[in-house]
């Protein structure tokens, strides 16, 4: 199989590059710099340039006569939301996402992709307590909800001319990056431990599921519409909390008032104070069997090597 992968430079994208170059297929990174992707990623994957994924769609020669596409291209979420990081964390995704269909609208239809599995967040849930979340519960109202919301959208906007999953990932577990590398100074240091009480839902997911799920998202076709990408057991943050002092031997009792979260973040704290109890109803009902379904064997394999 041929497969276009954007964002593949990222946490979730290396990874997925990695799995696909391991069984076989062809891989084509299309990156602001292809040569940094090249020196980034496996031996004999093609790269092409994108250079503005908001103004302009990918060159037809990346996506001409590949099988697949998985775009996972978008502005990190863990950073401080200035009003230009929010326009930016829209933007890239909604703008990136639309132009990434035009460019596959305009190939001729015999050398179309013939799936389109397109990256999204169980922030699309916004904050929602306790309340199991399937794919079939409503949008929430804050900003990720909507940024989300309006990702999947674009995507959509192909859906009769492709098979489009759209993948509702949560919180990934990784020692390279993501939530787990900004918890784990803290916890190494002793002084991690809940935040604002730690009853909000975490819905975590190994990166090696991540990847197992996209990849059952790009090959099944049974798999159309959202899924959601995260592991059977979603926890609290201080489950969460506790699993990962286990794994580091550190105490991870010390309270962390909400207050300072969001004087340390600003509104980029939601993210931590709120949740969502997001499960993978689709993905178990496609057969998917997680490598780990277990939050404290997930952090111990992926601070394995940390």
């Amino acid at each position: 199989m041929r497969v276009v992968v954007t964002g593949a430079t990222g946490l979730i994208g290396t990874a997925v590059v990695r799995a696909l170059r391991a069984r076989g297929d062809e891989v084509v990174a299309l990156s602001r710099d292809p040569e940094r992707a090249r020196a980034v990623l496996a031996a004999g994957v093609e790269a092409h340039p994108w250079p503005d994924p908001k103004q302009a769609p990918p060159p037809p020669a990346a996506l001409e006569g590949a099988d697949g596409v998985i775009h996972l291209l978008g502005e990190p979420i863990a950073q401080r939301w200035t009003h230009d990081a929010k326009r930016e964390i829209l933007d890239s995704r909604v703008l990136g996402t639309r132009s990434l269909v035009t460019g596959l609208r305009a190939l001729p239809e015999d050398r179309r992709p013939a799936r389109l599995v397109s990256q999204s967040a169980t922030g699309y849930y916004g904050a929602r307590d306790g309340e199991a979340l399937d794919e079939r519960a409503p949008a929430g109202d804050d900003f990720l909800a909507a940024v989300a919301a309006a990702w999947e959208h674009e995507a959509a906007a192909i859906a009769s001319e492709m098979r489009v999953v759209t993948a509702r990932t949560g919180v990934v577990l990784a020692a390279g990056g993501g939530a787990l590398a900004k918890m784990l100074p803290a916890f190494r240091l002793g002084v991690g431990g809940p935040v604002a009480g730690g009853r909000q839902y975490v819905p975590w997911i190994h990166r090696d599921d991540v990847v197992g799920g996209l990849l059952l998202c790009l090959d099944d076709a049974r798999a159309v519409g959202p899924i959601n990408l995260t592991a059977p057991r979603p926890v609290t943050n201080a489950e969460l909390s506790r699993a990962l002092g286990r794994v580091l031997h550190r105490p991870a009792a010390l309270p962390v008032p909400g207050p300072a979260v969001r004087l340390l973040y600003g509104e980029m704290a939601s993210t931590v104070l709120t949740g969502q109890r997001a499960v993978p109803t689709r993905l178990t009902e496609l057969g998917y069997e997680f490598r780990f379904a277990d939050v404290e064997a997930a952090l111990r394999d992926a601070l394995s090597g940390a």
